[in-house]
């Protein structure tokens, strides 16, 4: 992956965490990795665990950040979850897959940041 690009998922990240705890989620981890691959945040909110995807685009000629976030890769972060899931102790009962998208402008502002609840539900 290019730096730029790095960067970019980067600041996503950082905006994601900033909007998630101005919604009242308390970040839990971030970029959970097993072999499986990457959670790029876990966080709670009310009786939730949630499993935050998040998806930073520059331009959309390729689609939109949400549509990036095909039924395999759905498939792939609900495995990632669940293994999530299984190291813990006592998880809670309610989880969930959420994915922020961000679209950047191009003079870097952010053209629009939407949460998207349960993508896989």
């Amino acid at each position: 992956m290019s730096s730029y690009r790095a960067r970019l998922g980067k600041r996503g990240e950082r905006l994601a965490q900033e909007h998630l705890r101005r919604q009242g989620y308390r970040i839990l981890e971030t970029n959970f990795r097993s072999r499986e691959g990457e959670i790029d945040i876990v966080a709670e909110k009310d009786d939730w665990l949630v499993f935050v995807e998040v998806r930073t685009r520059r331009n959309a000629q390729l689609g939109s950040a949400e549509e990036s976030v095909t039924k395999a890769k759905q498939q792939r972060l609900a495995l990632l979850a669940e293994g999530y899931l299984q190291a813990r102790d006592s998880p809670p009962p309610n989880w969930r897959i959420d994915v922020v998208a961000i679209d950047v402008a191009a003079d870097g502002s952010i053209a629009r940041l939407e949460h998207i609840e349960n993508v896989t539900g």
